[in-house]
């Protein structure tokens, strides 16, 4: 069983909700994001993801687009990245580091060298934004064969075909894009999201982490009512973007945020 199955079926266990934060690898250095990925894992997060940093991050509002553009100034990379998860992996071996990213720098290095190397680095699962489940079959087949799960992201949009094809192809959870637009933006509807969760669930069997739109306590407690895990990202980037003179400060911020989120979500 991989390390995302075993989580949520832990989670379903003890009648819990994943708390999964985002951060961009290398924001806003390198030498940042280990403690950063320890610290979170002691505020109470379940899962990981960890962003590659992109010159072109389409989905990615401001903030996230920012926090790229500082990891790139630090020479972030996609097999900088790689080995940052690596180093987590020597003290952590029990927490899931999902990749979350864009397919060209997946395509530079070549799928299979890209699925040995994450193997190598004990990824548990990549999320390819721009790689949708019809034209993802070559690389899902490494990733797959070497024990990684492939995410794949599900929109407002997304019809009952396009599930099935997404819960065919997909392994270790599906991610619900709870908002059009790009991350950070617009205001959550529960009720949308809602509605659209018992179509989702009706269809598929994977869990459904939720993301895009969550900001605080309050809609990450809503959200954990809905779905099976809540994917926070945008907020805890403008930590960092906000105490970039100070990053143990961020850091604090940061870890004060999740708490009250894990906190919110089990009560």
């Amino acid at each position: 069983m991989s390390r995302l199955a075993a989580t949520f079926e832990e989670l379903t266990r003890t009648g819990r909700k994943a708390l999964v934060p985002f951060i961009t690898a290398g924001d806003p250095t390198q030498d940042f994001t280990v403690p950063m990925m320890h610290d979170m894992v002691k505020a109470g997060v379940d899962i990981i993801e960890l962003g590659v940093p992109f010159s072109d991050p389409m989905a990615d509002g401001p903030v996230i687009q920012r926090a790229s553009e500082r990891a790139l100034a630090h020479k972030g990379s996609l097999r900088k990245t790689l080995a940052l998860a690596a180093e987590f992996r020597k003290t952590n071996q029990t927490t899931p580091v999902v990749l979350m990213g864009y397919l060209n720098p997946i395509e530079a290095m070549g799928y299979e060298d890209f699925a040995n190397a994450a193997q190598r680095a004990d990824i548990d699962g990549v999320l390819t934004v721009d790689l949708p489940p019809e034209e993802g079959q070559e690389c899902t087949a490494f990733l797959k064969s070497r024990g990684i799960d492939t995410i794949f992201l599900l929109a407002p949009n997304s019809n009952e075909d396009r599930i099935k094809q997404m819960d065919l192809a997909g392994s270790g959870y599906l991610y619900y894009v709870s908002l059009k637009g790009v991350t950070g933006a617009g205001h959550l509807n529960t009720d949308d999201v809602q509605n659209k969760l018992q179509q989702i669930r009706s269809i598929t069997g994977l869990p459904v982490a939720i993301g895009f739109g969550v900001k605080n306590a309050e809609t990450a407690k809503t959200v954990a009512g809905i779905g099976d895990g809540v994917v926070v990202g945008s907020a805890l980037i403008s930590k960092i973007e906000e105490n970039l003179d100070n990053p143990e400060q961020a850091k604090r911020e940061i870890v004060a945020l999740l708490s009250s989120m894990r906190q919110a979500m089990d009560s």
